[in-house]
This record gives C-alpha cells, structure tokens and sequence, in this order.
C-alpha cells in the first residue's frame, strides 16, 4: 500500500514536520543556577562589609568619580538644613571657598558648598538644578569657576549623576547597599577601596578627601604639586557660556541673586601659557556679556585682584588653603553673599571693583 501523500499548506508546498520539544529543564540545573547566583551576591556583600568594618569601603560610584561620590556622601551624612548660598563650580569652587569666612562677616548666611571636582560648566548647571530642585532656601548661588570650566562642554556629558537615585540616597536617605550593586564596577571599586583611606585622612595630600563643615575641600599642605597638571585653555566653548547663560536666566526669573567670581591663576603658569592674556581676557569678558541681561548677576575679577602671591598656588589653579582663606575673604569683600541687595552693574574695571 502506497504511504499517504504529505499535507500541503494552502500555496500547495508541503507543510514542515512538528519541532521536537525543548528539553525540560532539570530542577537539579535550577537549583545550581540560583544557588551560583546568590553565593555570588553574598560573596559580594560580604567583600563590601569587610571594606567597611575597615573603614576602606568608597561610596556607591554614582558618577564613578571617587571625588564627587565622595562629596555625594559627604551631603548624606552632614546634612545642612535650610542653606541660604550655593557655591557651585568644579574644583576651584571645591577648595577655594573658606565657608567659615563667610560666617564670621555675616552669621546669618548659611553656605552649601556643592561644587564638585572635575566639572565642566554643563555639568555645574545640572548641579545647580539639582540642589535647587530640591533646596528651596537658597537664595544666593555663588559659582567660582576658571577657564578650564569653560572648555569642554560640547563634549562632556552634562548629567554628572542620575538625579532620583542622588536624591534618595543624599536627601531620602535610601540604603547605599543596592547602589553598590546597581553602579558595580570591579576595577573601579578595587581601586578606590585602595585609596580611600589615606584621601579621607589627608594622608594622600595631593587628592585629599577632607571637607570642611560646609562642604569644602581644603588643600592644606605646604607641599607643591610636582607638574602644574593643567595645560591652558585652547580654546573657550560656546556651550559652556550657553550653560552659564541657561543657569542665570533660571535664577532671575526665580528671583535668586547668581554671583561669578573667577579664581586666582598662577602666574608663572600664566606666562607660559598665555602670554598676551588674550585667553584670560576673552573668558572674562565673555562672563561679562553672559551675565549683561540679568540685574541679579555680578561678576568679581579675582584673578585680576591679584588678592594672593606665587607662593599660594599648589599647582596652575588650586590655592593652598590658607591662601584659599585669603582668597574668600576678599570674594565676600567684593560680592557679599548671603546679604540680599540689589547688586551693582557690572562693568569693566580691574581689581575686585565691579
């Protein structure tokens, strides 16, 4: 007997035969899966509460800068209730502001330093949004910034950090331990946890970790950087002044006085690096034009003031903090923040007149 022909589909082909069925999987095979998996995860978690019963344990790398994870943490633990100033800015804001000065000149002013280290102006403005987002008493922001801020901003990606997940962790006082998981980065975590130590002792004195009360980062060493680190701006980027034009229209039309002072500069550095100025009079006078439409923004010179001598520099731009002491003193002389009055116009005299 002939064996009956083969199914035909409509378009008359032969239909496929049936797929077998996959192979059921074995509990046995499940079990070693998930158990591999947790035995990992406590593994892991067992490395970072050793880290921490040693005191070697970084924070959750949020922006995978140990400096700015750092100061990440540093807000969570040393909240400062109803700040009245924001001093922004990369690592010259960090480390030049003397917070106390300005305490001692006016006691009712209560400064928030959140500048962090590394920073491009995009990313000082997504900062800014961020404490201002979430901290209402602040009336004055003070940005304390270099040419080197002024940079990069085209091609630095401006959200420093996820913002919900800063926010629970700073404000919300979320659990750290999903971060480790969530921001896990071997390389990263093994050498922070490396480091961390001897950066939150000052014992590192070139990357110290130290904050002040307010959220500052003193250099306090007599001791010089080997190289200057920092070569002088090439070329000034048109979104970095965008950045700073985006920042100040929020603040007037909020009603908040935005303060820009630039910091001291190295003369040496200077010399060597722009010898006919032009760079340094090109990104004042562009902060000038920036901030020319807002009647509640002022600019202070303070490299022009020329408020500290060679001696004061750790390297190209960072003070020494005594010099940083100096520096902030002068700064409130020129600017006072923190007392409300209508600023005054900006022009283009030298020195710490406006």
């Amino acid at each position: 007997m002939d064996d009956p022909a083969p199914k035909r589909g409509a378009a008359g082909k032969a239909a496929k035969p049936a797929a077998p069925p996959p192979p059921a999987v074995r509990p046995r095979y499940l079990a070693a899966v998930f158990g591999s998996a947790l035995g990992a995860l406590a593994l892991f978690y067992a490395a970072l509460f050793t880290l921490k019963a040693t005191d070697n344990l970084p924070p959750p790398a949020f922006s995978n800068s140990i400096c700015v994870d750092e100061k990440l943490a540093f807000h969570r633990e040393h909240p400062i209730g109803d700040p009245n100033l924001l001093v922004i800015g990369s690592s010259v804001a960090w480390r030049h502001f003397d917070g106390a000065v300005l305490v001692q000149d006016s006691p009712t002013t209560k400064p928030l330093n959140g500048a962090f280290c590394g920073l491009s102006v995009n990313q000082t403005r997504y900062v800014a949004d961020w404490f201002l987002d979430r901290r209402s008493s602040i009336q004055d922001v003070l940005l304390i910034t270099s040419p080197q801020d002024f940079e990069n901003c085209t091609t630095t990606r401006t959200a420093l950090f996820d913002a919900r997940d800063a926010e629970d962790y700073v404000f919300g006082q979320g659990t750290p331990w999903g971060y480790y998981l969530r921001y896990f980065d071997l390389v990263s975590l093994a050498r922070n946890a490396s480091e961390i130590a001897a950066k939150r002792s000052g014992d590192n004195w070139v990357d110290p970790l130290v904050f002040d009360p307010y959220g500052g980062g003193p250099l306090d060493t007599r001791k010089n950087r080997e190289t200057p680190l920092y070569g002088m701006v090439k070329k000034l980027d048109d979104a970095c002044f965008a950045a700073l034009g985006t920042l100040s229209a929020r603040l007037q039309k909020e009603g908040r006085r935005l303060m820009v002072a630039s910091t001291p500069l190295n003369p040496e550095w200077k010399a060597s690096g722009d010898p006919d100025g032009r760079t340094v009079t090109e990104f004042t006078n562009r902060i000038r034009k920036t901030l020319a439409s807002n009647p509640l923004a002022e600019f202070w010179d303070g490299d022009a003031a020329q408020v500290v001598g060679p001696s004061a520099f750790f390297d190209a731009i960072h003070l020494r903090w005594s010099a940083a002491t100096t520096y902030t003193a002068a700064l409130v002389k020129a600017l006072h923040p923190g007392i409300t009055s209508v600023p005054r116009a900006m022009t283009k005299t030298e020195g710490n007149k406006l």
